[in-house]
């Protein structure tokens, strides 16, 4: 079974969820966007191994931290989809721009599609490709224990911001969550890149970015 927690860092409050197959204690780190004592803090808490590293999308509260844990652990770095390449690249100016030091480029060892699978343990997390709020955000979805982790795709009551031009596309984000999240089941239970967990049944009925409408999904 996959279990989680949820490691709330830096003055974002951003989600990093440290994830885990409880049969063989594999873990992976999701989205580590700074404060890495803490991040090892907890991976030793729950006792886990941490086996790699997992990226949603490049913005920097979600990468922040991903190179010095990398090297720290000396974990693999899976994620996102290519369509964040350039803002990978971009980090120093992302640094800038929310006046934080300097973070290097940072270079992923594997590109994420659409409906790949990241092994974890003996668990397999499926790769669901949803931009809209970057180019090549992706959710981890795990089937058995009906558990999302969509980083700034969809939040309890709201959804991703789209203002980050010239990529971000609001359309595109409504699509992604009505058609590619929505048809999981209401009863997925989500982990979002801020504030608290939901289910995409309780976002579907009352989020008034992208609730029914007539039926309608």
């Amino acid at each position: 079974m996959l279990r989680f927690k949820i490691i709330p860092v830096t003055p974002f409050q951003q989600n990093c969820t440290l994830l885990w197959c409880d049969e063989t204690g594999h873990a992976a780190v999701v989205d580590p966007g700074g404060e890495s004592e803490r991040v090892l803090a907890a991976i030793g808490e729950v006792r886990v191994e941490p086996v790699k590293i997992l990226i949603t999308h490049a913005h920097l509260d979600h990468v922040g931290g991903v190179a010095e844990l990398a090297e720290r652990l000396d974990l693999p770095i899976e994620g996102p989809h290519r369509g964040d390449d350039f803002l990978l690249e971009s980090l120093p100016v992302q640094s800038q721009m929310f006046g934080v030091p300097e973070i290097r480029p940072l270079v992923t060892g594997r590109w994420l599609e659409d409906g790949d699978s990241v092994p974890l343990g003996a668990l397999e997390l499926r790769v669901i490709h949803c931009p809209g709020h970057s180019p090549g955000h992706v959710v981890f979805f795990d089937e058995t224990s009906r558990l999302a982790q969509v980083g700034d795709v969809l939040f309890q009551g709201s959804i991703g911001r789209t203002d980050f031009l010239p990529h971000g596309n609001h359309q595109e984000l409504v699509n992604s969550i009505r058609r590619r999240l929505f048809p999981l089941g209401d009863d997925v239970r989500f982990i979002p890149g801020h504030g608290p967990m939901s289910s995409f049944g309780d976002e579907r009925r009352s989020n008034p970015f992208v609730r029914d409408q007539g039926g309608f999904v």
